[in-house]
């Protein structure tokens, strides 16, 4: 797919983290123009909530989007990707 900055080929990327500090491969992923799906069913409660929060503010921070699919599991998609819902009251 060309975009206005050069050729883009669709990615998806599925992340289970073991620890907060692999949060940033994430954030990395996005800003590669990767869609990923996190999966934190394996941390703490309190470390998948710090995970989120960092993930979801560096995915805004590059005008991405994210949306929570299930209780540990979060969609992070860069700006060139649209997530549509067929359902928007789940969530």
């Amino acid at each position: 797919m060309d975009t206005p900055f050069g050729s883009w080929l669709p990615e998806v990327v599925v992340m289970t983290p073991a620890r907060f500090e692999d949060a940033v491969s994430a954030v990395h992923a996005v800003q590669q123009l990767k869609t990923v799906v996190l999966h934190l069913s394996g941390m703490e409660p309190e470390e998948a909530q710090r995970t989120i929060d960092f993930v979801s503010g560096g995915v805004f921070a590059m005008d991405g989007q994210s949306e929570r699919l299930g209780d540990t599991v979060f969609l992070f998609a860069p700006a060139l990707v649209r997530i549509h819902r067929d359902d928007p009251e789940i969530a």
